[in-house]
């Protein structure tokens, strides 16, 4: 989120008093970034094969629900509550006692408190889904529930808390995350990559074709994400300001620049895939997510082709391995994310943002360091926890499916449904 204000007025308007305009552009941004889950279930699901089509759907679709209550019992209060220690929030505000239409003062003073957790919410929603695109195909549904609930209170919650949380050790170190690449990409592409080094890989990986069902789906999803990238970011400005403005177009101009890099890429190497453009174009949007808000366009067009580059590559060199993190979740969003944050301390700067902090190349190069060891922190303990959950998932409840279960298909056997007529 953007760092608040200095004291006195947010875009203009005085603090502690309710806008209309901020309040109605933060509650559309909100719904656009809802959107962006069932929109990551069509990125996802038109990448599995038409047996798990379902399964993989719902997997994002039912996240909504699950955080949805989750946020609103323990999850706001753990990342925004009162601070204990740097590291967590208090439960001041569990079951969002006493949350209600006044301003949100430490976090968005011009909006009601309940529409800054209603916006909140939609980030934590998003992250445990987009983590799911490690384990399609073979995950339990009954140990993926119990996952997503565990995971998010004692992975996201407590990040969150640390980098936006006012007291979190990363904030006053200085971190900077205008809107979820540390909190939201970093954590759920090391987790991915954890999980999936746990649950192994898919019956038949490598041996059997695994091509995509329907790559339209995907097409659709990538569109549906960029489109509600725009309240993802813009609207963590948590005004209806000139910096939402400013974020909007940073945020399309990585994009851009990260799907024709991926073009070009793919170009060489044999045909400018389409399935490879969008998934450019996904990159470059979680790679500005960290900036958005304190860089130039200029540098977007860099954060998102250095992104779109790295990820690409990436992708290569797991195809190689045996590691079978499905869809890439640790390729796109947490090596997107990582980047996205490193080149924050690069490129950032106050004449975008004053409160934010300049970047190495405007004479600051602490930043760049503070952005790395805030990486590097979220990084490491985002994969501990994780292998270690889900360790004690695989013993007690298992992770994967039966070996006829996954011959069948995820949605037969799980679910009891189809996508289409055999």
């Amino acid at each position: 989120m953007a760092l608040p204000a200095p004291a006195g007025a947010v875009g203009g308007k005085d603090m502690g008093k309710i806008n209309a305009g901020d309040t109605a552009w933060v509650l559309t941004a909100g719904a656009l970034v809802l959107m962006m889950t069932p929109a990551l279930a069509f990125f996802y699901g038109g990448m599995v094969r038409r047996k798990n089509l379902l399964s993989t759907l719902n997997l994002s679709f039912i996240t909504i629900a699950l955080i949805s209550i989750q946020w609103i019992l323990i999850g706001y209060t753990l990342a925004f509550g009162r601070n204990i220690g740097g590291f967590i929030g208090n439960l001041h505000y569990i079951g969002l006692t006493g949350v209600g239409a006044g301003p949100a003062l430490a976090y968005a003073p011009t909006i009601p408190h309940l529409g800054y957790v209603f916006y909140q919410m939609m980030f934590a929603v998003i992250t445990p889904a987009l983590i799911t695109g490690a384990f399609v195909e073979r995950v339990k549904f009954k140990t993926f529930l119990v996952f997503t609930v565990i995971w998010a209170t004692i992975v996201y919650d407590p990040v969150a808390h640390w980098v936006w949380g006012v007291g979190g050790f990363l904030r006053q170190m200085g971190a900077l995350d205008f809107a979820g690449g540390t909190v939201v990409h970093v954590t759920a592409g090391f987790a991915a990559l954890a999980f999936a080094m746990v649950i192994g890989a898919r019956k038949g990986y490598k041996k059997t074709p695994m091509e995509p069902s329907t790559i339209p789906y995907t097409v659709l999803g990538a569109g549906l994400l960029w489109f509600g990238w725009f309240g993802f970011n813009g609207g963590s400005a948590l005004a209806a300001n000139g910096l939402a403005v400013h974020a909007v177009v940073t945020t399309n101009t990585a994009a851009a620049a990260a799907a024709l890099v991926w073009m070009f890429l793919s170009w060489r190497d044999n045909k400018p895939s389409v399935l490879g453009i969008v998934t450019g174009a996904v990159v470059g949007l979680v790679a500005i997510t960290p900036a958005a808000g304190f860089v130039e366009p200029w540098a977007a067009i860099i954060i998102g082709g250095v992104a779109a580059t790295i990820s690409y590559f990436a992708i290569q060199i797991r195809q190689k391995t045996n590691l079978d993190e499905s869809l890439d979740v640790f390729a796109c969003h947490g090596l997107g994310g990582t980047t996205g944050a490193i080149l924050t301390g690069l490129f950032a700067t106050t004449a975008v943002n004053k409160a934010g902090s300049n970047g190495l190349f405007y004479g600051n190069p602490k930043q760049l360091g503070i952005q790395i060891a805030a990486v590097a922190i979220v990084a490491a303990f985002t994969f501990v926890v994780t292998f270690a959950l889900a360790k004690v998932l695989d013993m007690t409840m298992g992770l994967r499916v039966s070996s006829n279960a996954e011959e069948v298909g995820l949605d037969l056997s799980e679910h009891g449904e189809q996508a289409t007529a055999a």
